[in-house]
Formats: structure tokens, sequence, C-alpha cells
């Protein structure tokens, strides 16, 4: 596949479109060995090879992170009041043009997929796909085994909010024997909607994570703030979910 050569070494983070046809009348930059100083030339990053200053230069065309968000930052690419989680990004990540994968609330931790992939992004966060997100939610108050039983038939049966809103039938289950402690399961993503959902059978949640979202599960090696690049392998289930 190709791409226009600023455009490509801008998503890289080598800077803006006019910072990269500043750098290209330098005549620094070489595609396959020759002098390259027009924009607009169409490269094939897996099959040119580029130099910039006589280094090799590797490009990436497609980027997949997984961070564990940590409480207290926006799901957003800018944000004038608080931190988001793209601050959380070091280079060369922080200067490319991408973007979270659905929104967890500003108190909510767990698994966050960052990606310049917009296909994927509208697969994995559209409603009709049926794409599960799964969260852990520790409860305000202890539950016992009848309102357990109770509460999973709620959520099974799709939850109504006062506005009238009722969710798709979503999956819950006790994490072993904890009283308050419970994975759901949801295909949406409304606005708070898991709070919302055990406000509604009549507790609150006191602490959200996300655990996993289609094929892909949070790396518990990653502590809250830290993340890495998707393997190969969980790109590969990822795209497999989606046509």
């Amino acid at each position: 596949m190709k791409f226009r050569l600023d455009k490509i070494l801008s998503d890289n983070g080598l800077g803006s479109r006019k910072d990269i046809k500043r750098l290209l009348r330098e005549r620094v930059v070489t595609v396959n060995g020759r002098v390259c100083d027009d924009p607009g030339t169409q490269i094939d990053p897996d099959a040119d090879a580029l130099t910039l200053r006589g280094e090799p230069l590797a490009l990436m065309t497609s980027v997949y992170l997984m961070l564990n968000k940590p409480a207290g930052t926006v799901t957003s690419t800018a944000d004038p009041e608080h931190r988001t989680v793209m601050d959380l990004l070091d280079e060369p990540y922080s200067a490319m043009d991408l973007f979270p994968i659905g929104r967890l609330d500003y108190d909510t931790e767990g698994l966050l997929v960052i990606t310049n992939d917009g296909p994927l992004t509208h697969w994995l966060t559209s409603p009709r796909t049926g794409v599960d997100k799964t969260y852990y939610a520790r409860l305000r108050d202890a539950v016992n085994d009848a309102e357990s039983i109770r509460y999973a038939a709620a959520f099974a049966a799709g939850i109504t909010f006062k506005d009238g809103f009722q969710c798709l039938p979503a999956r819950l289950t006790r994490v072993g024997a904890e009283e308050n402690g419970f994975f759901v399961t949801i295909q949406e993503g409304k606005y708070h909607q898991v709070k919302k959902m055990f406000k509604v059978v009549g507790n609150e949640v006191s602490y959200l994570r996300r655990t996993a979202m289609g094929s892909l599960s949070l790396d518990e090696n990653l502590v809250p703030g830290d993340y890495r690049p998707l393997t190969p392998a969980e790109i590969a289930e990822l795209r497999a979910t989606s046509p």
C-alpha cells in the first residue's frame, strides 16, 4: 500500500506536514538511495528503503497500543483542564496522530487501545457489532446470593434507565468469593453505563476497571499509566473480529 511521503513522515511523529516540507527541502531524506524533496512522492513502507540524514528510517503505517488507563485522566485527544490519556505517551507516539478506541470515565481504570486505525475503531465501538467489553466492578454494598441472582437476571433482561433507554442484555458474574465484586460484560459504551446499571438494581460502583475488549485482555503486568504495543497475534485477533 502506498502513502504520500509527507503524510507518512508526519504520522510517524517527524513533525507537521509543514515541518516535513521544510525537512525535505534540506535534501536529507532518501528513498531507495535517491534524495527525495517532493512531499507528494508515493512510497510503500514495506518495499521502499528510506533514510533520514543517512540513518535508516523505519516507518509504521498502523499503530496499536494497549494502555492501562489510570483514574484521573480523560479519554480524549485533548482537554483544556485535565490530563488526557494521550499525555501518558512518550515519543514517537506522542507526536503521532493517534486516538483512543472508545471512552473510559475519568475515574475508571483499565484496558484502553490507542491507535490510528479508524475502521477498526468504528467496528469495536459500535453496539451493532456486538463486541464484548468486560469490566470488574467493586460495589459499595455487599451482595448476598439471592441479590446476586436478581442482579444477574435484571442485567440479562436489559436494564432500563430513567430516561427510558434500555441497555442491551448484559452478563453478570460474581468474582470468586467476593461479596461485592462482579464482572459485567456489555456491548455498548453509554456514558457511565455500568455505574447506572448497578444504580438501577439498588447499588453503587465504588471502583471500576475494564479488563477486556473483544479478544483482547488487559496485560496485568501493566501498572496504571503504563502502555505497550500490541503483539502481532493480538492485532490479528482484533482484526479478525471486524469485516
